[in-house]
């Protein structure tokens, strides 16, 4: 039968468990486990590492994982309506969430289009990056993979490698600084078209599109990894790689950066902070054992991650066999991991195509999943604050298509480094973190949530998880925030350029505009309310009456209601205290009634 046009449409549900679990493995395991995670274990101290990271782990990652994917099951509501049901004095940490979604969306997606622009010409005949005989080299330019090579280039300042030239000359084309802007790369921009038109297509029937694809996005770049897993362990010098990756450096653990970047990392790799698995996991059934779910998917990620480190270590340490230099040489993070290092090395291997090929997939896949799965976030969180408008039949494809024109054209101009830094920093996401804690630990209640859970899952979690959820997480988040603050230094482009500063300005204006939003609703919130200013108080920390187990009112807050309504009634003539009362029912109810 044929929907007729205006015809409303069903929010709808995963159609298996394998979706929803694909779906968040989708977003949670990224990019960041295969270029940033070995990268900073390394650096910061190797197998010490684990340490730091193991303890944002327990207080911070999975708490707040369980926390975040049940408030979404609790009130079947996107990041943004489902704190008006929860706290409605905390909706500011829904729309900054999904604020820093909506950047992480413009420029993630470049990210793809460098990937699918390397794996086209990773199928030449010779791969372009390793030559110095094209039309974008130098007369500095030097070959790393050319046989008898010697290393004295390395003591030559202005000499770079053909990988090196290739991926700043040729697919980035830099200026000579931010305030040129340069003219536009037409092959990065076709990528870039297939990537948003791919990614279209992933999300615009919502679940049902997209509980579908994940299935093939979210497991074959386990395919990809065991592949290159293997092929690197094989390889000469992978030990010595490996070594390197997790030696420990206890010492390591005494400097406060180490422990800053050990919980950004999980921030960032866990999708916390952003609403991304409360959208996922509205869309389960009620009696979804979520918690169990949750559980798994924290082991899967930090799996992922230190498997990832032994294939690319263990690849870098060929690298540096190879040339005969330290592996600190050759050790990238980030895009320099991923468009230098890997490339560098897959150049050096027998049928170097076939690696670039396989390695290039799996990055493509890796971020496309969590790109059309925080798009698909995006838009359930704007369909759910405007069901009535976006809900009828064809329009959510319309606002889909909107949404991918407008930030097609904002990251033409929008998409550095420097937008990365400030506006999807881990401090924006530190600070969300304080104030999402406390709003659940503590307004609406850490033992009413420990009975939602259970009355969904049948089960009870552990008791850890209540005393992080009021005191370890927003103590830990706080104190790693106000530290990003006292060590933060200002960014630089390879280590030399220092961007002029508007620049920053700008950088800080990014990340404040998401931080802002917090306070900022409290404020107009509480402005907006009506009655005494305690009375809006109370107004805004209860829950909507239709969730389930609202009565449940952690013991403080009730005390507070219960003196506020009799406030009311010594103050109030009869008439108005009867519509009081009636007023404060509609919301409260677990307040006495008094009519």
């Amino acid at each position: 039968m044929n929907r007729k046009d205006g015809q409303m449409e069903e929010r709808g549900y995963w159609g298996s468990k394998a979706e929803f679990l694909l779906a968040v493995a989708g977003i949670v395991v990224g990019l960041g486990n295969v270029w940033r995670f070995p990268y900073l274990c390394y650096k910061n101290g190797g197998g010490a590492f684990l340490i730091p990271y193991l303890v944002f782990v327990v207080t911070c990652g999975v708490p707040l994982f369980v926390l975040e994917t049940a408030m979404g099951q609790y009130t079947q509501e996107g990041g943004i309506t489902c704190w008006h049901r929860l706290c409605p004095l905390a909706g500011g940490i829904g729309y900054a969430g999904q604020l820093i979604v909506l950047y992480s969306c413009m420029y993630y997606i470049i990210i793809l289009a460098w990937a699918l622009f390397y794996l086209v010409f990773s199928f030449s005949s010779q791969l372009p990056w390793d030559s110095c005989d094209n039309t974008w080299n130098t007369d500095d330019c030097v070959n790393l993979a050319a046989k008898n090579l010697t290393l004295n280039w390395t003591t030559q300042i202005n000499s770079t490698s053909s990988v090196t030239e290739f991926w700043e000359r040729r697919v980035l084309s830099i200026s000579g600084g931010i305030e040129e802007i340069g003219k536009i790369n037409w092959e990065i921009l076709l990528c870039l078209i297939a990537m948003w038109i791919i990614c279209y297509f992933c999300v615009w029937k919502g679940v049902k599109s997209t509980g579908k694809v994940v299935y093939f996005t979210a497991t074959f770049p386990y395919m990809m990894l065991l592949v290159l897993l293997i092929r690197g362990l094989t390889l000469p010098g992978a030990l010595q790689g490996v070594v390197f990756y997790l030696y420990p450096e206890p010492a390591r653990l005494s400097d406060p950066q180490v422990w800053m970047e050990a919980g950004a990392q999980i921030l960032f790799s866990y999708s916390l902070g952003t609403a991304s698995l409360t959208v996922l996991g509205s869309y389960n059934k009620y009696n979804n054992n979520c918690y169990r779910d949750s559980l798994l998917l924290c082991l899967l990620n930090g799996s992922t991650s230190v498997v990832s480190g032994f294939a690319v270590f263990s690849v870098l340490g060929f690298m540096a066999h190879k040339q005969g230099v330290p592996i600190e040489v050759v050790a990238e993070s980030g895009p320099g991991l991923a468009f230098i290092a890997y490339p560098q090395a897959v150049a050096m291997m027998p049928l170097p195509q076939l690696w670039a090929a396989c390695f290039f997939i799996m990055i493509i896949l890796l971020g496309l999943d969590t790109q059309f799965v925080a798009m698909e976030v995006i838009m359930t969180s704007v369909t759910d604050l405007f069901p009535m408008v976006l809900r009828k039949v064809g329009r959510r494809e319309i606002f889909l298509l909107l949404f991918c024109l407008i930030c097609f054209f904002c990251q033409l101009v929008m998409v550095t480094e420097l937008f990365d830094y400030y506006a999807c920093s881990g401090a924006c996401l530190l600070f969300l973190t304080v104030f999402e804690s406390l709003a659940m630990g503590w307004i609406f209640g850490a033992e009413r949530m420990f009975d939602a859970i259970e009355d969904m899952t049948r089960s009870r979690p552990n008791c850890i998880f209540k005393l992080c959820w009021k005191y370890l997480t927003p103590l830990v988040s706080l104190a790693s925030f106000i530290c990003s603050l006292v060590e933060y230094k200002p960014l630089t482009f390879n280590r030399s350029y220092v961007y002029p500063s508007w620049a920053y300005a700008l950088g800080w204006l990014l990340a404040l505009s998401s931080i802002l939003l917090v306070p900022g609703w409290v404020l107009v919130r509480l402005i907006d309310g009506k009655g005494s200013l305690k009375q809006r108080l109370l107004h805004l920390c209860s829950p909507d009456t239709n969730l389930p187990l609202t009565c449940k009112q952690p013991a403080e807050i009730q005390e507070m209601i219960l003196t506020a309504e009799m406030e009311d009634l010594v103050s109030s003539t009869e008439e108005n205290q009867m519509k009081e009362n009636k007023n404060s029912n509609t919301r409260i109810s677990c307040g006495p009634s008094f009519q």
